[in-house]
């Protein structure tokens, strides 16, 4: 498929993309469950509630058995009582991940990769080269691609990429093998090196 192939100085010329990679047909289901599925897979059991065996009450019984018209009780750590402990509760080691097979991966990547193309929000650059780690030539760089918030995707991040980019809140740059599903959904526009879209298609495509 034809695109755009941006310069550093923002003039476009013809590039031939891969079909199967920036062409697919969109699957909202799966890029849905891709991106719910990272999600989960970064949470941390961090949570923790207490059972009635660790909440803090007396093994005193609140009232006697009959005659008060309330409903009998042995303790207060009961989980019907407020203060209680919970019946079910959540504990540390809870496993939030879920799996997603090697082909729906690379499906899904691929659809979000074309969707992108259609929406207009990925763009092709021919390089990204700097002559000195400064922020200031970098940002100039994207103010004349038009992008001001902007996940960049370069075949290799050398020092003076990597210093010069690290300053701008709205741009991150990465390595094809560190893209995931989140970031690609969540930045406004995505750059792409020319270099870079060969590892891409060999990952997904």
């Amino acid at each position: 498929m034809q695109v755009e192939l941006l310069n550093e100085q923002g003039q476009a010329a013809a590039f031939d993309a891969p079909e199967e990679l920036f062409g697919r047909d969109f699957n909202e289901s799966l890029i849905h469950q891709l991106v719910v599925a990272y999600q989960a897979n970064a949470r941390q059991g961090t949570r923790a509630q207490k059972d009635r065996q660790q909440v803090k009450h007396s093994t005193k019984k609140p009232f006697k058995q009959k005659g008060t018209g309330n409903a009998r009780a042995g303790m207060t750590s009961s989980p019907i009582w407020r203060g209680g402990g919970r019946a079910f509760p959540n504990l540390p080691e809870e496993n939030f991940s879920q799996k997603i097979n090697k082909k729906q991966y690379r499906v899904g990547m691929a659809s979000i990769f074309s969707k992108l193309v259609a929406d207009g929000r990925l763009s092709f650059v021919e390089d990204i080269k700097l002559d000195s780690p400064k922020t200031k030539g970098f940002a100039a760089a994207l103010k004349n691609m038009k992008v001001e918030s902007a996940l960049v995707i370069a075949d290799t991040i050398d020092e003076n990429l990597y210093l010069a980019s690290r300053n701008l809140p709205n741009v991150y740059v990465i390595e094809p093998r560190y893209v995931d599903p989140l970031s690609l959904v969540h930045f406004k526009k995505v750059l792409v090196t020319k270099g870079a879209v060969e590892q891409l298609k060999e990952m997904f495509a």
